[in-house]
């Protein structure tokens, strides 16, 4: 099918000859002499954010990454202990992730590896998908797209895949456009027996394009058609020579699902963390996209971006519910982590914050809500441990000012407590507020507080130290 350039396409390249002082008239556009207009139009565009770019780095940009080479499998290292991680909580960490059908995990810090584990017979070579956390990767080549001028994310959908793409009423398919593919506000019914389906006979109207917010894949996967058509290239084609050749990528999409290796994912958080840019080639001009992308992106589903997952919102949607859940769907997670989610908990997080780029990759390993599609349960848990990687512990550990600690945090076996005065006695409680365990403290300012028999899960502590009440927060691993 021909690519049908948009109108507002047309309108951008003939105000910007106009603006140029170029002697063009309307009519030219109409007989087909926009393609060279829309052309020289996306190079200029190309260039001015080249120097506004460049000028923001300049000014602006104060975190240095290191990125690994295009080729072979060299590195840099960061120390665990250069970040204050203690040896024992890196093993709770890694027994958690094992024990969770983990095959892989990854933890880099501005771009240096810190942690990289394999489990089984999984090692560095090894293919897996990237199921849904691909679709992240997609909102990327969509952005290059559009820094390209090849399409506008305001254009609709039809004017790249024709009239009648969908069952819609026509008027109602002439409301979707390519944002509201990123953003899963379609309208689309998601209830159908093939959710992949992208025949128009699987694709119903249910609401108008932007007033539902819905988890469907059809409308997202026909993204990638949208990207050939105004590419002319297919989506591997373009993934390669976008991304892949320049960061030093390999991966390869097969019915629309992303391959790869676990470097592979992590070289794209990298890209992400960096703000599109990889050791100093620019992939991704547009920095109002790329903010787009990591914000959330309507009101329906606050903790939604541009095919991205947003920490740190007040509420949340999930796949196959109409419910709006309030609180942060990952409220362990710093707030402004983003993340790539896929089915059986393929992931990629994002934290500007910290500099860290989090990739995991296995089987499921919760369902919860949401389902196998994108579950959150397992990254919650994750950061939980994440959080506690430091020797120092974290707050939910260092009680009162540091007066009372208690490690190790995660734990299989037990917790030891330290308190700077002696210790009347310590009580634990499951989280329906059932006591469990009572140990006698006869003045010792150090006493282990002994988890033998404990089922894996999320316990309290209550500390009495002289009168004074303290609590924290346990968590016990298998």
């Amino acid at each position: 099918m021909k690519t049908r350039r948009p109108v507002a396409m047309q309108r951008r390249a003939f105000l910007l000859c106009i603006e140029m002082g170029l002697n063009v008239s309307s009519a030219h556009l109409s007989k087909g002499f926009h393609k060279q207009l829309h052309a020289m139009a996306a190079r200029l565009f190309l260039l001015f954010n080249l120097l506004i770019s460049n000028a923001f780095q300049i000014f602006s940009q104060d975190q240095v990454f290191y990125f690994p080479p295009k080729t072979g499998n060299a590195w840099q290292t960061l120390a665990p202990a250069q970040l204050g991680f203690c040896p024992d909580r890196i093993d709770s960490l890694y027994a958690y992730l094992e024990s969770r059908g983990s095959k892989s995990f990854l933890l880099l810090k501005d771009g240096k590896i810190v942690l990289e584990k394999y489990f089984g017979t999984f090692t560095q070579d090894s293919f897996w998908y990237w199921a849904s956390a691909g679709k992240s990767l997609t909102a990327f080549l969509v952005g290059q797209a559009q820094d390209e001028g090849l399409l506008d994310i305001q254009d609709k959908t039809s004017g790249y895949l024709g009239v009648g793409w969908t069952s819609a009423p026509p008027a109602k398919e002439d409301l979707i456009t390519i944002r509201h593919q990123l953003t899963m506000t379609s309208g689309l019914d998601d209830n159908v027996p093939d959710d992949n389906c992208g025949l128009p006979a699987c694709l119903t109207y249910k609401a108008d394009a932007g007033t539902r917010w819905a988890y469907h894949n059809a409308p997202y996967r026909l993204i990638h058609d949208v990207i050939e058509e105004a590419s002319g290239l297919t989506i591997n084609q373009f993934t390669k020579t976008r991304v892949l050749d320049r960061t030093g990528m390999k991966g390869i999409w097969i019915d629309h699902i992303m391959y790869g290796k676990a470097r592979d994912m992590a070289r794209f958080g990298l890209l992400m963390l960096a703000g599109g840019i990889w050791d100093g080639d620019t992939l991704l001009y547009d920095q109002n996209y790329f903010q787009a992308m990591t914000l959330p992106s309507q009101t329906l589903n606050k903790s939604y971006g541009y095919l991205w997952w947003l920490a740190g919102q007040e509420s949340f949607m999930l796949p196959g519910f109409q419910i709006v859940f309030n609180g942060q769907a990952i409220p362990n997670a710093p707030d402004d982590m983003y993340a790539a989610l896929g089915k059986n908990d393929q992931k990629v997080h994002v934290v500007p914050s910290k500099g860290w780029v989090v990739v995991r990759q296995g089987n499921a390993g919760y369902t919860g809500p949401g389902g196998g599609t994108v579950p959150i349960v397992m990254d919650n848990i994750m950061w939980d441990y994440l959080n506690q990687l430091v020797c120092n512990p974290v707050s939910t550990n260092e009680i009162v000012g540091g007066q009372v600690k208690i490690w190790p945090n995660p734990s299989a076996g037990g917790w030891q407590i330290e308190t700077g005065e002696s210790v009347e006695r310590v009580e634990l409680f499951d989280l329906q507020g059932r006591l469990l365990r009572t140990v006698v403290g006869n003045g010792a300012t150090s006493l282990r507080l002994d988890g033998t028999g404990l089922p894996e899960g999320i316990f309290v502590a209550k500390v009495f130290v002289r009168g004074k009440v303290s609590w924290g927060k346990l968590t016990k691993v298998r």
